[in-house]
């Protein structure tokens, strides 16, 4: 395979896919996927994700490498357990998906961009954050709550990060002279480099993750077995609790997720809540079968708060910000297939097709590709809009205020502060009753365009992030659509129908559309009805989102009761977000009578 053509798959030769694949392309270009009727539109999504399988996935894990990761020797508790660094999940190749490996890409390998100065800095990123995303007026996603965003930054914890930047030769970005940035010039940190690409080499550039690749709680378990015994209690398969109800913090500074850049409340509330979820489930586990020791325990007991995890994601959260009709009914597909949840409760898989019953439980398909995260995943998943500058924490008992805040008293170690003079309950009331941002131009929180690190650096993360997607070689917005087999805005009018940002879209990039940036474009276009974010993002979401299943042997062919006990099956069935928070915090019960999706607008209590 050379570095520009995805892997082969036989149904990629058959005529009748192609057939499918091409109406369905053309549908989309002349209708949209979004003003169909609902099946129709399941038909069209079915046949854009099938596109995407055949020609949007790209491996970088055979481009030349020195020194990358081994995965340990195997072991048969591999084959029931999952690894602490990811190892192992796929059995014929078991370095895949785990820590320290490189990123995929949605893209050909030739079209990555080199990272280079004029690249990367023009036009300015720091202009375009000041004249593009700089928040005048907070726009509120209403019918969400702020869960929403810490739910999104919890998962991310678990999916991906590039590491430490170093702090030598940062990119320096110009300032105008009216521009109040307090250094000249700003300096944004790289990205680290990839440490198994061989020096020299003539080969399209390449990161790795830190994380694991897969879906698999490492936010919550370590991405190594250091990491994850000292979280671990030794009794009982259960993770360490402090009686107060919060997580112990370790003493050494380096392991402190306290002091990372990005720690805030909200993933920590989550954080919590699912630790206590994984000890829920090891005493139910516990009481069905008393003779198993605290691995078997803890081991049975991840795999299952994992799945809930992914289960939450994918029925929950992203209906919820992405609630068209037709998106909805396709997320619920992605797990319960279109037979639906009541058919698979009362007789379980009843094909082995996923389109009828479902990715869980079926059979694991890499489509040719060995599994990896993507930057253009990464890139999408940019959504920092979500979050308020302003905070206003309530008593779920009464509505009333018992802390007002902003953003940089929930961040860092601040967040500790919170978290031990208000309850939980309190704080998860009231991320369910606040809205939070619309992912649009305009709308950046501006306590993340001066942004003060714990390691004691200033960041403007909106310039940041337009900086990264250059860098990281991730196309600008009109090619990304091509790549994606999306049709390009053929002009500023055309990419986001709002006059007054069009002309504001072409100021910045000189009247040059072809240099908008992914980010910029994405923020600004049309929404389909219902969503939070851009049906650009979703093309990737239409991908990724079931490929991550899919690739997974512990959400298909090892999602079994022998794996997973039938206990642990059943309480996956059997739960959502409304039910783990109401076990663990009874007192908003009445907060969430009226609720149906946890991640929806809670009612204000009065």
């Amino acid at each position: 395979m050379n570095n520009s053509e995805p892997a082969d798959r036989s149904y990629r030769r058959a005529l009748p896919w192609r057939l499918f694949t091409a109406v369905t392309g053309l549908v989309d270009q002349v209708v949209g996927w979004d003003r169909l009727p609902v099946p129709l539109g399941l038909l069209e999504l079915i046949g854009l994700r099938t596109k995407l399988r055949q020609d949007n996935l790209y491996d970088t894990g055979h481009l030349p490498a020195v020194d990358p990761p081994e995965a340990p020797a195997f072991s048969r508790d591999y084959l029931t357990g999952r690894t602490a660094d990811g190892s192992h999940n796929d059995l014929d190749r078991p370095a895949t998906g785990m820590a320290g490996t490189r990123f995929g890409r949605n893209i050909p390998l030739d079209r990555i961009a080199a990272a280079t100065e004029t690249s990367v800095l023009s036009p300015n990123p720091r202009e375009i954050s000041r004249a593009l995303l700089t928040r005048t007026t907070f726009v509120p996603a209403s019918s969400v709550n702020s869960l929403v965003a810490a739910w999104l930054q919890f998962m991310i914890r678990d999916w991906f990060s590039h590491g430490k930047s170093p702090k030598d030769n940062p990119w320096e970005v110009p300032l105008a002279a009216d521009d109040p940035w307090p250094e000249r010039p700003m300096r944004i940190m790289r990205t680290p480099d990839d440490p198994t690409r061989p020096a020299g080499a003539d080969q399209p550039q390449t990161r790795v993750n830190v994380l694991t690749h897969w879906w698999d709680g490492s936010q919550i378990y370590g991405v190594d077995r250091r990491q994850q015994q000292w979280l671990r209690s030794g009794e009982g398969g259960k993770l360490r609790v402090l009686d107060s109800g919060l997580l112990p913090l370790p003493d050494d500074p380096a392991d402190n997720p306290a002091l990372v850049p990005g720690f805030w409340l909200g993933p920590e509330l989550l954080r919590t809540l699912f630790t206590l979820e994984h000890n829920a489930i090891c005493d139910r586990l516990h009481a069905d079968y008393p003779s198993w020791p605290d691995e078997e325990l803890f081991q049975r007991a991840r795999l299952v708060n994992s799945a809930l995890l992914a289960k939450i994601h994918t029925v929950e959260w992203t209906p919820a910000v992405i609630s068209h009709p037709t998106t909805k009914a396709a997320l619920r597909a992605n797990w319960f297939g279109l037979a639906g949840e009541r058919v698979q409760r009362l007789f379980g898989r009843i094909s082995d097709s996923e389109v009828v019953s479902g990715i869980p439980g079926g059979s694991t398909d890499d489509y040719g590709v060995p599994f990896s995260l993507t930057e253009e995943f990464v890139a999408v998943y940019r959504m920092h809009p979500l979050l308020r500058d302003h905070w206003d924490f309530r008593s779920v008992a009464d509505d009333q205020t018992v802390l007002e805040c902003d953003f940089p008293d929930l961040a860092g170690e601040n967040a500790l502060k919170v978290l031990n003079s208000v309850s939980l309950t309190d704080l998860l009331y009231s991320f369910g009753t606040l809205p939070p941002g619309l992912v649009t131009l305009h709308n950046f929180p501006r306590h993340l365009q001066e942004f003060h690190r714990p390691d004691g650096h200033l960041q403007d993360l909106a310039a940041t992030d337009v900086l990264r997607s250059r860098e990281l070689g991730v196309p600008r917005y009109n090619e990304f659509r091509r790549l994606l087999h999306l049709r390009p805005a053929r002009d500023f009018d055309e990419l986001t129908g709002n006059r007054q940002w069009a002309e504001e879209i072409s100021r910045c990039y000189g009247g040059r559309i072809e240099d908008v940036d992914l980010t910029v474009g994405m923020f600004a276009e049309r929404k389909p009805a219902g969503f939070a974010f851009s049906d650009t993002a979703f093309r990737v979401f239409i991908l990724m989102a079931s490929r991550r299943l899919n690739s997974d042997r512990f959400f298909t062919e090892y999602y079994t009761p022998a794996v997973y006990s039938q206990t642990g099956l059943d309480w996956i069935r059997d739960n959502s977000m409304l039910s783990v928070l109401l076990r663990h915090y009874p007192g908003l019960r009445p907060a969430v009578a009226e609720v149906d999706n946890a991640f929806a607008a809670w009612p204000v209590r009065s």
